[in-house]
């Protein structure tokens, strides 16, 4: 489902900032060789999450779902001096391909990639987040939302991709829809916790952005 449309899609990344070239050449190279590069978080997506980045310049960013590699460099860019980026996915066939793009955009120094499960990698990371960004199976969201929530900094920021899952979120929910049903919770819960500030922007497939007020 698109959510605008795509005259207003296109006049909006037109008038972004561009991609740069490591990011435009992953973005062609994932469309190419990569299986459902719909998940690659895109131009505009990819600006968002950048300016984003950059207004609050974190020290640390945690990312849970790599894919190939396009959402840690939008990230990496807000990074603090000495900031680290530490992203976490359980698919080792994309890490090459995904580290090949961090080390061609500058920033592999301060971008350490993990292969494995986030919920066993997660808890031995022993740090403490200004930055959050969830884009892996859904099914987790809550859980890794939770995992996190008590080593992010208060002041600190999470952002979660897909929240509006096509549009399925206001659909009818179907019995056997396991991500759908678990992207509702996801919501409602944030919604109704009085520990988190947050807004569903309605961006591409929705980002939920939340803040950690207490």
């Amino acid at each position: 489902m698109e959510f605008l449309p795509e005259s207003i899609n296109e006049y909006a990344e037109n008038h972004s900032a561009k991609e740069s070239e490591t990011l435009a050449k992953l973005n062609r190279s994932t469309r190419a060789k990569v299986l459902q590069p719909r998940m690659l978080s895109g131009h505009l997506q990819g600006r968002v999450l950048s300016m984003f980045s950059k207004m609050i310049s974190p020290n640390r960013i945690l990312e849970i779902g790599t894919y190939t590699g396009y959402s840690a460099i939008c990230l990496a860019e807000g990074l603090a001096k000495n900031g680290k980026l530490i992203t976490v996915d359980i698919n080792e066939e994309l890490e090459d391909f995904a580290q090949s793009h961090f080390d061609q955009s500058g920033f592999s120094d301060c971008i350490e990639m993990k292969i494995g499960n986030a919920l066993e990698l997660i808890p031995d990371l022993k740090e403490k987040w200004d930055l959050v960004f969830i884009d892996a199976d859904k099914e987790n969201y809550l859980t890794y939302l939770k995992l996190i929530l008590e080593d992010l900094n208060v002041g600190g920021y999470i952002i979660a991709d897909n929240v509006l899952w096509s549009g399925k979120v206001v659909q009818k929910l179907k019995d056997d829809d396991q991500e759908t049903k678990a992207l509702l919770e996801f919501n409602t819960w944030v919604q109704e916790n009085d520990r988190l500030e947050n807004v569903l922007v309605p961006i591409r497939d929705g980002l939920m952005m939340c803040r950690k007020t207490k």
